[in-house]
């Protein structure tokens, strides 16, 4: 009789045990609209916005800029919703400060392409410059470490692929920014 009262113990504890672990998951509150509002992701996007700026020898006036999608330095091809929200950022404050933005939303695979180590942009995006009159392209990638984002950008000249402006910086590897990457947070 004593084996089976240890055991349905055990079983019993075991199972509080998992209801504790399953209950306190689900406890976890929710983000409010002011604490959301603290989040550092938008203001460290802008400043580094704002430092691209400061380096760029163009003006609002000397035509529009386009912004392509940031990619993931180890799959040129492949962004993620972090890579795509960071252009988003970029071109929203670009144009804040007075800079005409192209919106363009097209496949991945037209943004950069690798040339002897080197990203440069693809012909058709130099086409797209150059039907729009842009002065400059901003583009960009990151790099996913064990503890932080690591993403650089650069304003390049659509014809010559001159690098014009170059910009690095760090987003930590949270929770937040994790799940803005998906299935990339790994690499």
């Amino acid at each position: 009789m004593r084996a089976p009262t240890v055991a349905l113990t055990l079983a019993a504890c075991l199972a509080a045990g998992c209801a504790t672990d399953q209950a306190a998951r689900q406890a976890a509150p929710e983000v409010t609209y002011a604490q959301a509002a603290t989040s550092e992701l938008v203001a460290t996007n802008y400043r580094a916005a704002d430092a691209l700026m400061a380096q760029f020898g163009g003006n609002p006036g000397g035509g529009p800029l386009i912004v392509a999608t940031v990619v993931n330095i180890d799959a040129l091809e492949q962004s993620s919703t972090l890579g795509r929200l960071v252009s988003e950022q970029l071109s929203a404050r670009f144009s804040q400060r007075g800079w005409q933005m192209v919106e363009l939303k097209l496949r991945g695979s037209i943004y950069m392409r690798r040339g002897e180590g080197e990203l440069i942009l693809t012909r058709e995006i130099s086409d797209i410059a150059r039907m729009n009159k842009a002065q400059a392209i901003i583009l960009g990638s990151y790099a996913v470490g064990a503890s932080a984002v690591y993403l650089n950008l650069k304003i390049v000249q659509p014809v010559s692929n001159a690098v014009l402006a170059a910009h690095d910086y760090v987003l930590p590897a949270n929770q937040e920014v994790r799940s803005l990457l998906g299935r990339n947070a790994g690499r």
